[in-house]
This record gives structure tokens, sequence and C-alpha cells, in this order.
């Protein structure tokens, strides 16, 4: 093979590296959705759909899928939070529904999702979808609050945190609603208010928690500070 073929050989192969670094990057970059709006779908959507349909902004199906009815939902939640009503869910309107554009669970492994969705799963069962993200918010706040473990794993395991741990509970099968209830709390949703504490009045027995301040009641679980 004389030079020059071998000269053009290295410039095609030049450009076809380049060719195929472009696609790579341009697909990666598109699968990073940093806006909801008509057309959309995914997880995202879902977990839009999901909030504002238990805030009573949405009444349509939890399907992924930016439709009319999303975009109305987006609209009437914008209006009622002083937010630029154009039905496009961007990262102020993200933000005010405690999904952060771009977010990435905050860090979290799949690991921590796992565990956190036993715990909600064992300790919620039954209870409303808010009121299992709010028991995944619970366990989030105190890694950030000076009287609890500073670790996910810390705080769930925790002598004495948490009746499932001794009852077997955790152990149990999980339920599809708490992996994504621990998504959502993960992603920033906090129905308790920023609770540290929850419980069942009905199945309490240490006197000191009623004495706790409640900031919420949803389902069967008081959530207090």
């Amino acid at each position: 093979m004389n030079r020059k073929v071998l000269y053009i050989w290295k410039i095609f192969v030049i450009v076809l590296v380049n060719v195929l670094m472009i696609a790579v990057l341009t697909h990666a970059g598109s699968s990073i959705q940093t806006l909801s709006k008509i057309g959309s779908s995914g997880s995202e959507v879902r977990q839009i759909q999901t909030r504002l349909k238990n805030w009573g902004y949405y009444s349509g199906s939890i399907d992924g899928i930016y439709g009319t009815q999303t975009k109305n939902a987006i609209l009437y939640f914008q209006r009622k939070n002083g937010l630029t009503t154009d039905g496009i869910a961007g990262p102020a309107t993200l933000s005010a529904i405690g999904l952060p554009s771009g977010s990435d669970l905050d860090g979290y492994s799949n690991n921590d999702v796992s565990l956190l969705a036993r715990v909600i799963s064992a300790e919620a069962r039954g209870e409303p979808y808010a009121g299992q993200v709010a028991v995944g918010a619970v366990i989030l706040n105190r890694i950030q609050h000076p009287s609890f473990p500073n670790t996910l794993a810390g705080v769930i395991y925790q002598p004495g945190a948490f009746s499932c741990l001794n009852d077997g509970g955790i152990n149990a099968a999980v339920a599809d609603s708490a992996y994504r209830a621990a998504r959502d709390a993960m992603n920033g949703w906090d129905p308790s208010g920023g609770a540290i504490y929850y419980y069942n009045p009905a199945k309490a027995t240490s006197s000191w928690i009623w004495s706790r301040p409640v900031i919420v009641v949803i389902g069967d679980h008081r959530f207090c500070s």
C-alpha cells in the first residue's frame, strides 16, 4: 500500500471515529431529560403525575405520558403556586413539585433504594402512597438531624428505631409502590413536612412518642417533629 493510500485511510479512520463520538455524545445527551412537556414520557413524568394526583391537581392515569391532562394539571399547579404558566415542567416547576431538574436520587445507590423500600414496605404497607413516601422522608430527615446517625444504613439499623427489624417485617416481599416511594423520597418529596418521627396511635406503646408535636396525619400515621 503506497503512502498516498495509507494517508487517505488514516484520514478516513479519524473522520469515522469523530462521527461515532459525536453520535454517542448526542445519544447520551438526549437521554437526560431536562424538562417535561407535551410528548415527553418516562419516569420523571410518572413522578410528576403521581405527586400532582396526590395533591388534587391531576385526575388522569399514572402512565408516564405527558399529554393534555398532564399539561392542564401543570398549568393548574403553576397558577396556584405563582409560577410561570407555560404548561411545561421546567426547573422552577420541578423544584416546586419536589423534583429538582436532573436529579439523580441525590447520590443514593440502587442498594440504598432497595434498603429504604424494604423499610417503607414493612412500616407502611397498606398506607396511602403519600404516607409511604412520608415514612421514607422521615428516615432521610434523620440522616440530616444531629440526634441520629448520618448514613441511611445507620439510621435504619439504629437499635429500637424500627419495629420491622425486630419482627422480621423487613424481610417480607417488598411492594412495588415502596420502590417508587423510596425514589420519590430520595428525589426530595417530603409529605411529612420535615418530620423525624411517626407512629400509629392504635399501635404505639411508648408514652413519650405521644408528647411529640404532630406536623401532619397521613392515613394511620402521625408524623412528628
